[in-house]
């Protein structure tokens, strides 16, 4: 069953909808590794509207241009992206396609094709909230910067129950840029003050 792999840029409080202020001054030798590695667990992308017509405006050209991100924008041109849009769209950029239906009900099928290895979903907040859900994010790799933005979407939502975690790996890059990758993980036993008061400090 293929792996749905969320990929985002990230502040210290939570917010994934990216700032050029804040993101760029990041942007070293080991983001572009990061970020490589994650393109290439996956053979779909699955991104929202907006994502796409953010890539689709850029990458193309890039890629015609023949400079130095030209092989990336090659790889992004190469993939199969699946877009999810309320609305009808048109595309010009090769192997783009509308998701058939609702998005839950889609990636289900896609997570069971044997011909997928890996689903990235790059950006696309709405999207990663509505599958995290769901329950059909298989991993979150974060690239958490080190400033707090303040201002812009969150990744996280409110709801009604917390979404429970584990650290599969971790590491610091020289920016202060710190990637971490979750999988999602069973809900730690219930525990009160009671059962914790003997480990506060002056109890050793």
């Amino acid at each position: 069953m293929a792996k749905v792999i969320s990929t985002l840029f990230i502040s210290a409080d939570g917010v994934a909808e990216v700032d050029p202020d804040w993101h760029f001054p990041y942007f070293d030798d080991n983001m572009g590794r990061a970020v490589g590695e994650d393109y290439d667990t996956a053979d779909v992308l699955l991104i929202g509207r907006v994502t796409y017509d953010s890539f689709a405006g850029a990458w193309p050209g890039r890629e015609a241009a023949g400079g130095d991100d030209a092989t990336f924008a090659k790889q992004l041109g190469d993939i199969r992206k699946v877009v999810v849009s309320r609305q009808p769209l048109e595309f010009d950029w090769r192997g783009s396609e509308l998701i058939d239906g609702d998005l839950v009900d889609a990636v289900r099928v896609l997570k069971a094709d044997a011909g997928i290895k890996g689903i990235l979903i790059p950006g696309s907040i709405s999207v990663v909230q509505q599958l995290l859900a769901a329950g059909l994010v298989d991993e979150l790799r974060l690239l958490v910067h080190p400033v707090a933005a303040r201002k812009g979407r969150k990744l996280f939502d409110d709801g009604d129950s917390p979404y429970h975690l584990t650290v599969t790996s971790t590491e610091a890059f020289p920016t202060g840029v710190i990637r971490v990758i979750y999988a999602p993980a069973e809900a730690p036993a219930k525990v009160g003050y009671d059962e914790v008061k003997d480990l506060t400090p002056g109890n050793d």
